[in-house]
């Protein structure tokens, strides 16, 4: 069974500590909104719906605890810089600050809630677009764990199941974190699916063989145009699907689209420290002499998605129109 991401608890934020999945099940605890930053950062807890709902906790961790609000907003935006589910989750937020901390709680517990039942209808909006008997690619881990519950791109898996259809899944392992070969694969297995793990190098030949009928991937950040930030190795798994002609699909919440953002020129990328492709989850594998670049996150053009499911439905090119359709819809109720 795949535990809560995480809850409130008497006062505190308790996490998953996804660093130690599968091979333990453990979980932080966060009671001020310091430590919800820091876990955040340290990805303890990840996913960009579910970081976004962990700073919405910490905003009231904040208030209960008496800490300087703007302060400890600014502190939480900074966790990570990538995807923007974190920072509007602290605008909703906002509207709030001013209010007692029994309101910034009740604001975080419904968007908690919200997170599940938005994730759910993407879920059954992706699931028409899959056949059965189909064999889907995923990268990375967007799933129940990655958000408040059910999942994104795993999400649409669960609801294609639900509905009886058998499908197979193909879990990048992803590096250097290896998100998709441990809490993908776990994932998926807890759920009962047919789930094989391939390293990233992997995926062009299977497709090349014939072997994948659509690509499903999750997203941290979506431009006005549809270009979109997701976990590094993404932008080349796109391309090498539409050099077979397979199509590639993106599962997103609305919340995670940026209309402030023209292009994915202007995401900003994290970068992170150079030990986690040196010595991954402690096993020294390079000397610590070599230099590294690791950027967390790349950017897939809207050219190369075949479509964006949301929670208000299927979006499909042009996406410059069909974003700004469905977010003045969305903003109008």
């Amino acid at each position: 069974m795949v535990p809560d991401t995480l809850r409130w608890d008497d006062g505190s934020l308790i996490l998953l500590d996804q660093r130690k999945m599968p091979w333990e099940t453990c979980f932080v605890t966060c009671r001020s909104s310091e430590d919800v930053a820091r876990s955040i950062s340290s990805m303890v807890g990840r996913g960009a719906p579910a970081i976004g709902i962990a700073a919405a906790y910490g905003m009231a961790l904040a208030s209960f605890g008496g800490e300087d609000i703007e302060a400890a907003r600014e502190m939480l935006l900074a966790s990570r810089p990538t995807a923007v589910n974190l920072r509007w989750a602290l605008e909703v937020m906002d509207s709030v600050k001013e209010g007692s901390p029994e309101n910034m709680l009740a604001l975080a517990r419904n968007l908690h809630k919200e997170d599940i039942e938005i994730n759910r209808a993407i879920g059954d909006n992706g699931e028409a677009l899959i056949a059965d008997g189909s064999t889907l690619l995923t990268h990375c881990n967007a799933g129940a764990i990655a958000t408040a519950g059910w999942g994104t791109a795993l999400g649409v898996m669960r609801s294609c199941k639900e509905r009886g259809k058998r499908i197979k899944v193909y879990a990048d392992e992803t590096r250097p974190r290896l998100q998709g070969g441990l809490l993908t694969s776990w994932e998926l297995m807890e759920d009962g699916f047919d789930v094989t793990v391939i390293t990233d190098g992997m995926a062009a030949w299977l497709m090349k063989s014939g072997k994948v009928d659509g690509v499903i991937v999750g997203a941290d950040r979506i431009a006005a145009n549809g270009d979109t930030a997701n976990k590094i190795g993404t932008y080349g798994l796109s391309i090498v699907a539409k050099a077979h002609g397979v199509p590639f699909y993106v599962a997103a919440p609305t919340s995670t689209f940026d209309l402030s953002i023209r292009s994915g020129y202007d995401i900003p990328i994290e970068e992170r420290d150079g030990d986690e492709v040196r010595s991954p989850y402690g096993k020294e594998l390079l000397s610590k002499d070599i230099k590294v670049w690791n950027p967390a996150f790349d950017v897939t053009p809207g050219e190369n998605v075949t479509a964006i499911v949301t929670e208000v439905g299927v979006l499909r090119p042009p996406y410059d129109s069909s974003i700004a359709t469905v977010l003045r819809d969305v903003k109008a109720r």
